[in-house]
């Protein structure tokens, strides 16, 4: 067992008891410095909104006022807000009122948004939602749909909320929460996770300790402000060193990458984070022409927290983007969480991150080798807690160079699961240990995360990570989005034959090799696993049409890297996989959703046994079935109607 630990260092001279007392230093300190810059993109040449440390005391004491008035105090408040400088204003107004902030997405007219939104209304209980003056009316609307018609909403973009004056400082506790924080649900449905005011010091200490970030500091980024990273790391953490952030829209992003490169240029930007395909996104979409005038030398540390960190990426990056002042060790791979408020490890921003070739077959049965067929890049070391690995199921500790569950105890460990106390029961231990679900191995201090527990591939007694399987597909055609693909096993053979209990069974295999030895046979009776791999691919870039060749390709791909057969390939057209808030690909829910026959496919090649465990969907075999045929391994390929083979 390794273990590894920091001391948190305070923001400011004193200790401050509580996040507010932070915010109200640092407003009181930098009172005419601004806070926060938010660039909009309309088209329409809008100028950047600013927002005061002065301004944002001053709006927040009005929004802490209003909830007062309505009696918020100590209550969850759900703030959904368009992405800009009224967020900012509202939470901090949660933190003035003494209430619960509950940062969430607007819900709008897709169906699964709206749902998720409501759910987390429902269970947080919020007495009131924030918006903005544009939203309200829709929100009121919406609430009155959805049977909630007395949650009262305000717009807190407004300069008359409240008497800022009359503004009178909560009796906030260290052990008091902060804010909500709801899961992403990559693997299960989105909870919300207990953040206090000691859990977001600690964590913002360790994260300084770790980036060397300083008053002043420029911090960037693009991510949603109710995302881990968006929130805790670009726009708290600003706010904790008294620096200032500058922010952009997801959607001005992902429209024009090279905006978020401009912005670290123009605005000095010195600390800005992403998830791996951003980086990725702005390798295939940032021309020359635009890389010649970007400027990148203030950059000097940039997160990469996606699951895995891919060190591919990590070298084309550099590779790429160093002719205009990219520094070869910008990047630090780092590893977190919602329950641990969000840093658990990171790689020193100093130097180039640890790559290491490992032998493939050796990390299926879980161990680290030096060898050659997969490579990993490091997360980093422990800051301001201990990491432990542990055979799944029963908790015992393994030595380092072996792969197991990843736990975690230290301060920034979180009181639970708003209102639910079956899932705190399952995942934080009596004895402060928590159970992250993530499968990892520690060498010489450092983490290399290698998968979702749940997620684990098990086929002929080896266990393959659905990441590994979903790269090697995409590389086999360009018309293969990367990072839009989801791996992952069903089983057929079981008496009832039912949909559900094959999703149930595709869930259950969470262990690996080295600690539950049972669990790599890939048979049990009549029983087997099959793996599954559902891919985006952008019908434009396919040669001549042929979404055959494209499916063979993948097919191939899998094959030639892992030696397992690859039965099933279904190719649906871009936006269809779902992902997390951080970019997670939602493998479960994509498993649910071709099991449930929820997916319309472009073309498709299943094995009978596959397609016997489908639900009711339009069989593409039976609307179209000119190109059906049969493959060497029983499978029947299908193309969807209207789409060339």
């Amino acid at each position: 067992m390794t273990t590894a630990s920091i001391t948190p260092r305070t923001p400011a001279q004193g200790t401050p008891r509580t996040f507010t007392d932070v915010v109200r230093e640092r407003t009181d300190a930098l009172a005419e410095r601004d806070a926060f810059v938010f660039l909009p993109d309309d088209g329409q040449g809008s100028v950047p909104e600013h927002l005061t440390y002065a301004g944002l005391d001053r709006r927040a004491r009005g929004i802490a006022s209003w909830l007062r008035e309505h009696r918020a105090v100590g209550r969850p408040v759900l703030l959904l807000h368009p992405p800009g400088t009224a967020f900012v204003a509202a939470f901090v107004g949660c933190l003035y009122a003494g209430s619960v902030a509950v940062p969430a997405p607007l819900p709008t007219d897709q169906g699964q948004q709206l749902a998720r939104v409501a759910g987390i209304l429902r269970d947080s209980g919020a007495s009131a939602v924030l918006s903005t003056g544009a939203y309200v009316p829709l929100l009121e609307a919406w609430l009155a749909s959805v049977a909630l018609p007395r949650v009262r909403c305000l717009a807190t973009d407004r300069e008359d909320i409240g008497d800022p004056s009359s503004w009178r400082a909560p009796d906030t506790s260290p052990d008091d929460l902060a804010f909500l924080q709801y899961t992403s649900g990559s693997t299960s449905e989105p909870k919300g996770v207990m953040v206090t005011h000691t859990n977001l010091l600690a964590n913002e200490a360790a994260i300084g300790r770790w980036a060397g970030t300083h008053e002043g500091m420029v911090v960037g980024g693009w991510l949603p402000h109710y995302h881990d990273l968006g929130l805790i790391g670009h726009l708290l953490h600003s706010l904790y060193v008294g620096g200032l952030s500058v922010q952009m829209s997801p959607l001005s992003f992902l429209k024009r990458p090279r905006r978020w490169l401009e912005m670290i240029g123009d605005y000095r930007v010195e600390g800005s984070g992403a998830p791996d395909f951003a980086y990725d996104l702005c390798l295939r979409r940032v021309t020359d022409e635009q890389l010649a005038r970007l400027d990148l030398s203030s950059w000097r540390c940039a997160p990469n927290g996606a699951e895995p960190v891919r060190a591919d990426t990590l070298r084309a990056f550099v590779e790429r983007f160093s002719p205009a002042g990219l520094r070869r060790e910008v990047f630090a791979p780092c590893y977190g969480l919602a329950e641990t408020t969000l840093l658990v490890t990171g790689a020193d921003p100093a130097t180039e991150p640890t790559i290491r070739t490992v032998d493939a077959a050796a990390l299926e049965q879980g161990v680290l080798a030096v060898g050659e067929g997969r490579t990993l890049a490091g997360s980093g070391s422990a800051r301001d807690c201990e990491v432990r690995i542990v055979a799944p199921g029963t908790g015992a500790p393994l030595a380092d160079g072996l792969v197991g569950e990843i736990w975690v105890r230290g301060p920034s460990v979180t009181a639970g699961y708003f209102g639910n106390e079956a899932a705190t029961a399952d995942c934080f231990g009596a004895d402060g240990w928590l159970r992250t679900g993530d499968l990892g191995v520690l060498d010489a201090g450092e983490l290399f995360v290698t998968g979702r527990l749940k997620e684990v591939i098990v086929l002929a007694g080896r266990n393959l990570y659905p990441h590994d399987i979903e790269r090697a597909a995409q590389s086999a055609d360009p018309s293969l989005t990367r990072g839009a693909g989801a791996a992952f096993s069903v089983r057929s053979g079981r008496a009832d034959g039912a949909a559900g209990a094959a999703r149930a069974a595709g869930a259950a295999t969470e262990a690996v090799a080295s600690a539950v030895s049972a669990a790599s046979t890939e048979a049990v009776g009549s029983e087997r696993e099959h793996l599954v791999l559902v891919q985006e691919v952008r019908l434009a870039a396919v040669r001549g049409g042929d979404l055959r060749a494209v499916a063979t390709a993948a097919q191939s791909a899998i094959g030639r890297e892992f030696a397992v057969p690859a039965g099933n390939v279904v190719l649906v057209k871009p936006g269809t996989v779902r992902r997390t808030t951080s970019g997670k690909v939602r493998r479960t829910t994509m498993r649910d959703l071709l099991l449930d026959g929820s997916l319309t496919p472009l073309y498709e090649v299943l094995e009978p046994a596959v397609r016997d465990l489908l639900g009711d969907a339009p069989d593409t075999a039976a609307l179209d079935t000119s190109d059906t045929a049969a493959s060497s391994n029983g499978a029947t390929d299908a193309k969807a109607p209207g789409v060339s083979p």
